[in-house]
């Protein structure tokens, strides 16, 4: 059977085609990894979580008014999801300042930022995903510039709903990566996945950690965390 054949396996999941041609199962994997794949372990039940989190926030963003690619979960580990060309841009969106954002530009870490910051990063691994400009992204041809408005747009439009999602739960939205797909049509989608593995997530009260920066900074133990923002998101 077609939904057998798995057509791409990544740092995360594994996509498999289905018996309909514009629909992909997607599975995945207890597998974290950091630094660009070269830090990575397996860890039980962090596929699962994932799955979860991002079907509910996805259910949320299609209540938001946002078109992506997720149709819905079939398991708890397995989602299906309309098939795209996924564009090779992280795009990066940032409410406070953290991680490699500090260390380029000097800013204290958790400085809240007056406005969002976009960033894009060409998605290339023998490359280490290096930090590009929109004209790089011409250049490249990875996007075109009414493309690339769309993507900044939906990019905003994404954060906005997402802070809403996660102050309603007790979480700040530090920032998070997102990947844009091409559907048949040429539409553009958001697509992947939204998790703490793709989300920098900060407790309101306490400031801890709720991503995978346990997991990147060595802070404890990844399951109990996700575990806590899966909880929160059913709950709220």
């Amino acid at each position: 059977m077609l939904d057998s054949i798995i057509l791409y396996e990544g740092k995360a999941k594994r996509v498999h085609l289905t018996n309909e041609p514009n629909v992909l199962r997607l599975e995945y994997l207890d597998q974290a990894t950091a630094l660009n794949g070269k830090k990575k372990t397996n860890i039980l039940g962090k596929g699962r979580l994932n799955n979860l989190i991002t079907s509910e926030i996805f259910d949320y963003l299609t209540e938001a008014g946002i078109t992506h690619h997720f149709i819905k979960k079939i398991s708890d580990s397995e989602q299906l999801v309309e098939k795209v060309t996924i564009i090779p841009l992280e795009v990066v969106v940032r409410n406070n300042a953290t991680g490699s954002f500090t260390k380029r530009l000097g800013i204290q870490e958790g400085t809240k930022l007056p406005t969002p910051i976009i960033e894009f990063y060409y998605k290339n691994d023998e490359l280490d995903d290096p930090f590009i400009n929109d004209e790089h992204i011409y250049f490249l041809e990875l996007a075109t510039a009414s493309e690339l408005d769309r993507i900044k747009a939906e990019a905003l439009k994404i954060n906005t709903a997402l802070i809403t999602l996660f102050q309603s739960i007790g979480i700040t939205l530090v920032d998070f990566k997102i990947e844009f797909g091409r559907t048949i049509t040429g539409d553009i989608l958001l697509s992947d996945e939204i998790s703490p593995d793709t989300c920098r997530l900060w407790d309101n009260e306490t400031g801890h950690s709720l991503d995978k920066d346990i997991f990147r900074k060595d802070l404890g133990e990844l399951v109990p965390v996700y575990t806590t923002v899966l909880e929160r998101l059913t709950n709220r």
